[in-house]
């Protein structure tokens, strides 16, 4: 009887030295992930690097050369709340993720439809905007139009 009790103690000390051993090595992997995340690289670095493309008007230069529109605007406001400075890489359009995924910037900021494709080598934030096809006819010339083959 006195082994058996003495083989639970053992037994119990044993599964209480795993479990403790897997929440600090759990404990270390969170602590080295967070470390390694492109936000805690970023405000190490101190500089937001933003990958984008000129679509009007969302992204574009005025007169003088300076970017401007809604993506610029929202790309600024992100680094300053993150307490950062902001760093624009132009791209075309072609190579903005692969640009992303080397490494040239941090994040792209720029009208991406979410897509299965895409989604498969991109995070996607929640979307700012969705676009769709409308059709947008004068009321008094497509009176009458009843099929979609009519506004040919």
């Amino acid at each position: 009887m006195k082994s058996i009790k003495t083989g639970a103690v053992v037994l119990v000390a044993c599964v209480l030295l795993i479990v403790w051993t897997g929440a600090a090595m759990a404990g270390n992997l969170q602590q080295e992930l967070v470390q390694q995340s492109a936000v805690e690289q970023v405000i190490k670095r101190g500089v937001l690097k933003v990958g984008m493309s000129t679509f009007v008007p969302w992204a574009m230069k005025d007169k003088t050369g300076k970017l401007i529109g809604f993506e610029i605007d929202v790309a600024t406001r992100l680094a300053e709340d993150m307490g950062v400075k902001i760093e624009f890489t132009p791209t075309k359009w072609a190579g903005i993720i692969p640009a992303l995924l080397t490494g040239k910037f941090d994040v792209i900021i720029g009208g991406m439809s979410v897509r299965p494709d895409r989604n498969l080598k991109v995070n996607f934030s929640i979307p700012y905007d969705y676009a769709g096809q409308s059709m947008v006819a004068n009321k008094n010339l497509a009176a009458g139009f009843t099929h979609l083959k009519d506004f040919s």
